[in-house]
C-alpha cells in the first residue's frame, strides 16, 4: 500500500546535524526495498506560497499556506509500505520528525498502472 509522508516543520527552529544525509538514508532504504516512489522538499518560504479556492464559479487567490499553524509543510515522501506498522517505522527515521513532525497517511486511490509505471523505473 502507498503511504505519504507530509513533513511538517517549525521555521523558527533550528534543523539538528546531518538533515540531507538522514534523508538520503531514508531514500536509499526505500529503494533498497524497490519501494520508493517519490520524494520532494518545497520552498521553504511560505511568502512565496498561494492558496487557490474556487467560491461560486471566481478564483481566490490568497498569499501563503491554507493550514494557519506555526509549521510549514516543507516536503513529501511516497512510499510503497507493507502495512501501517513499516510506514511508521520510515516516519521515525524522517529527520523532520526530530524538529517539527511527519504527517503518515494511506494513500487511497492509486492508480495500478501509475503505481507499475513508477515501480519499474
Amino acid at each position: 500500500m502507498l503511504y505519504m509522508f507530509l513533513l511538517h516543520k517549525d521555521p523558527t527552529l533550528p534543523e539538528l546535524g546531518n538533515t540531507m544525509e538522514q534523508h538520503a538514508a531514508v531514500e536509499a532504504k526505500a529503494k533498497a526495498r524497490h519501494a520508493y516512489v517519490c520524494s520532494a522538499g518545497l520552498e521553504m518560504t511560505p511568502e512565496t506560497a498561494k492558496t487557490v479556492r474556487l467560491r461560486q464559479g471566481k478564483a481566490l487567490v490568497t498569499d501563503g499556506p491554507f493550514a494557519e499553524t506555526k509549521e510549514i509543510f516543507g516536503g513529501f515522501y511516497v512510499i510503497d509500505c507493507r502495512n501501517l506498522d513499516e510506514a511508521l517505522e520510515y516516519a521515525r527515521q524522517i529527520p523532520d520528525a526530530q524538529f517539527g513532525s511527519v504527517e503518515v497517511r494511506a494513500v487511497k486511490y492509486p492508480e495500478p498502472e501509475w503505481v507499475e509505471r513508477t515501480a519499474s523505473r
